[in-house]
């Protein structure tokens, strides 16, 4: 299967956290100023692309003399630079997409690429956004989160009604709970077993992976 990589320039945290996972991918993304951490992973990806705002001029230099291709586009569009490279994935065969640096302080990118994920696992593809102290996965059947006893979990709806949903391995359990999205109440669960388990019946959820506990 296709597994894409999606730099983009947000948040990353502990850069060693991500230099051994490099190599799973079979194609790379970068999102405009996304260059720079590319480069501080030693990653020379297949395309950057965007507005080219925020990538500096050493960055964007070193790029083209390594050969990227650069899929340009102009500053006022529909779409924001993360949605291209996710179609740009889509296009070229990516059935399983890796997005990092996609969550951080800002609220409207975070909520915005949540959302654009929606689409594409309505067409079979997987997104997922990776970070070490946070991983986002969307969940419309089943999925077994790959935590430690003590990690914070929060479930998100991302349907007007997700409906069947069932937590085994946590501190608070459900079966086949109702949620809503203007009601949001499934948040800050804690794993209490090895092997925790998310099933949902009709809808879909962001599981959100906090890798610890929080405040």
């Amino acid at each position: 299967m296709m597994r894409y990589l999606i730099i983009t320039n947000g948040t990353y945290g502990d850069l060693d956290w991500y230099r051994p996972r490099v190599n799973k991918f079979k194609k790379r993304i970068v999102v405009d100023g996304g260059a720079r951490r590319a480069r501080e992973l030693g990653i020379i990806p297949d395309w950057i692309v965007g507005d080219m705002d925020s990538i500096s001029e050493q960055d964007r230099r070193f790029m083209e003399e390594a050969g990227v291709s650069f899929e340009l586009h102009p500053a006022e569009k529909d779409f924001t630079d993360t949605q291209i490279a996710l179609r740009l994935a889509e296009r070229e065969g990516g059935r399983e997409i890796e997005i990092w640096g996609g969550t951080g302080s800002r609220l409207d990118h975070n909520l915005s690429n949540i959302f654009s994920a929606l689409s594409f696992l309505a067409r079979g593809i997987n997104v997922v956004f990776e970070s070490p102290d946070l991983t986002v996965y969307f969940v419309r059947k089943q999925l077994m989160v790959p935590g430690k006893l003590g990690d914070t979990v929060s479930l998100i709806a991302l349907n007007s009604q997700v409906s069947g949903v069932s937590l085994c391995g946590f501190k608070y359990p459900l079966n086949k709970a109702t949620l809503n999205i203007n009601w949001q109440w499934a948040v800050s669960n804690v794993i209490a077993e090895e092997s925790p388990f998310v099933r949902v019946e009709s809808g879909i959820l962001a599981v959100l992976h906090y890798k610890g506990p929080v405040d």
